[in-house]
């Protein structure tokens, strides 16, 4: 990869998205808040978090979340997974820039995953806000992912 542009294609982000949802421990309370609030327009998407997360939320919200395993225990990197694989669409993660992480290396590299897939990222109370009351947030959208299988005819 290394001094090589990956070329890029074009896929369409379906109108019912794959939320993942993410918080640190004490920004779970926040995420909690900011759900609750925006709810009617979540419950519209596929929603998933990683262990603790993903529990509070089906149960202070009484909505359907797929539970993945604790961030520290490697949900983070579960997480990170899928969205290469195009399983997520969406990532919503509260993270705690004050407070350092033994999992800090599993953090950044979800963050870089997403970054490199092109999902929509959300890291603060602000930007979670402004994505959820995007027109894309409720409708389908294009965007430009790595184009891995022309990646690979081109390895052969």
């Amino acid at each position: 990869m290394k001094g090589k542009t990956l070329q890029q294609k074009t896929i369409t982000t379906p109108e019912r998205k794959n939320v993942a949802l993410v918080a640190h421990d004490n920004m779970k309370p926040a995420l909690i808040e900011w759900a609750e609030i925006h709810k009617e327009k979540l419950i519209k998407h596929n929603l998933m978090a990683t262990g603790t997360t993903g529990n509070l939320m089906q149960k202070q919200l009484n909505v359907p979340v797929q539970s993945l395993i604790s961030g520290p225990l490697g949900g983070d990197q579960q997480l990170g997974g899928l969205i290469a694989e195009g399983k997520i669409d969406v990532l919503i993660f509260f993270w705690d820039p004050f407070e350092p992480m033994p999992h800090d290396p599993d953090i950044k590299a979800l963050l870089r995953v997403a970054a490199v897939w092109n999902i929509p990222i959300a890291c603060s109370v602000s930007s979670a806000n402004f994505l959820v009351t995007s027109p894309l947030f409720e409708n389908e959208f294009e965007r430009q992912i790595p184009d891995y299988e022309k990646y690979l005819q081109e390895r052969l």
